[in-house]
């Protein structure tokens, strides 16, 4: 064994690590269409020269995901996650490259902070064990994915439906954190994404006494919703209370503490699309609306959606043609998991991480729901999906100290 340990050969390999990340962005892989062919092989490359078992798990041809297994001393598996997919971008808003330019200690493009440089994070850590002649203190598997900006099944998915990961905990390295403030996402929110749709009588523009408005009665019935459901509060578990604090001391410096608070204690209900009519001078026939609801982790959405089937049964012309729900899922606040994720970043960051839910859902919660105990984290900017998004170089660095630290963390905590 080498007497440089993984941590130490990470931060020895600063400008190696930086040179990854560029590679990485240096490859469209925008989604649509998320053709990742090109930068799996580049990941390919790079690890080919190191002893570690790399699988190519194929659904769609264009989609390929990565495994890398690196053997521990026990039979627990530790699960690091990362998609290499991207959302689109118009390279013309952009004042910087977005296929990858370094400025001082930023490094600009698209995927910089979501999340190719997490990805270059973990690869250097995967280098490091194996360059270091480190044998982890648990199995290690690795998971680069595709097709996650869109919610696509040739990526995680895919491989779960395959079976190919057997893990008992999972990191994702999705952004977590801002300037000044650092996070592990512990939980996510539930949802119910409606399809409601609204009939009329349609008439003359200059005579609508004669009509029924199908837009307002559809209108009438997203309102009925906000009413009925919008100042309700939520009845949170005891067990999901405490990351509803830490989520609310989170969230309050950029939203406000009681914004921040109700939405969590409350249903956010947001009007996505509105679709209806045909002319200024005619009363619409039909009408369309998607509406997006969200409820705390723990909240029991198939209630909520019985009563809001009920709601939408009360409003004339109106009915809820298309569904789709979750349920939100959280770690316990204490669990090994979250404990070993955050007190690592606080030791490599020497700043306090909070432990808090996202307001959204994403692989975390297909993760939890498949039994795998799953947080989401990772340094970078709020830059995610914006115009000149970007990382910086201490947070590519970070990333990789904390992930090569830890399957340490992690096998103490479980021994405890």
């Amino acid at each position: 064994m080498s007497d440089t340990t993984p941590p130490e050969y990470v931060r020895a390999h600063r400008e190696e690590l930086l040179s990854l990340t560029l590679d990485l962005l240096a490859i469209d892989t925008s989604n649509p269409p998320g053709d990742t062919r090109e930068i799996v092989a580049e990941i390919e490359r790079f690890l080919e020269p190191l002893s570690v078992d790399v699988e190519r798990f194929v659904v769609d041809p264009a989609k390929p995901n990565l495994l890398v297994r690196l053997p521990g001393e026990s039979d627990r598996t530790l699960l690091f996650n990362g998609h290499l997919d991207t959302v689109p971008f118009d390279a013309d808003a952009w004042t910087r490259d977005p296929l990858g330019e370094r400025t001082d200690d930023r490094v600009y493009g698209r995927g910089a902070t979501d999340m190719k440089g997490a990805v270059a994070s973990m690869l250097i850590a995967i280098q490091a064990f194996a360059a270091t002649d480190t044998d982890p203190p648990v199995d290690l598997l690795f998971a680069f994915v595709s097709d996650e900006e869109v919610g696509g099944d040739a990526g995680l998915p895919a491989l779960l439906e395959a079976g190919k990961l057997d893990a008992d905990a999972c990191v994702i390295g999705e952004p977590t954190c801002e300037e000044g403030r650092h996070s592990v996402t512990v939980a996510d929110r539930g949802s119910i994404w409606l399809t409601l749709e609204a009939t009329g009588d349609a008439a003359h523009g200059s005579r609508p006494i004669l009509g029924e408005n199908a837009i307002d009665r559809l209108y009438g019935a997203v309102e009925t919703l906000r009413d009925r459901f919008g100042e309700r509060r939520l009845e949170i578990p005891e067990t999901v209370a405490p990351v509803v604090e830490e989520s609310v001391e989170y969230y309050a410096p950029s939203m406000g503490r009681a914004v921040a608070r109700d939405l969590f204690a409350y249903p956010s209900i947001n009007l996505g699309t509105l679709e209806g009519g045909e002319a200024i001078n005619s009363v619409p026939q039909s009408a369309r609306a998607e509406i997006d609801v969200r409820l705390a982790a723990g909240v029991e959405t198939s209630s909520v959606l019985a009563d809001i089937r009920s709601c939408a049964a009360d409003c004339e012309g109106v009915s809820i043609t298309d569904v789709s729900w979750s349920v939100g899922t959280a770690e316990p606040i204490d669990s090994p998991l979250v404990d070993a994720v955050a007190s690592t970043a606080e030791s490599v960051s020497g700043e306090r991480v909070f432990r808090r839910s996202a307001t959204g859902g994403g692989d975390a919660k297909t993760l939890r729901n498949a039994d795998i105990p799953t947080v989401e984290f990772a340094f970078g900017t709020d830059t995610v999906h914006a115009v000149d998004e970007y990382t910086t170089v201490d947070a590519l660095v970070d990333n990789a100290v904390v992930y090569a630290r830890l399957p340490a963390a992690w096998a103490s905590a479980t021994e405890r």
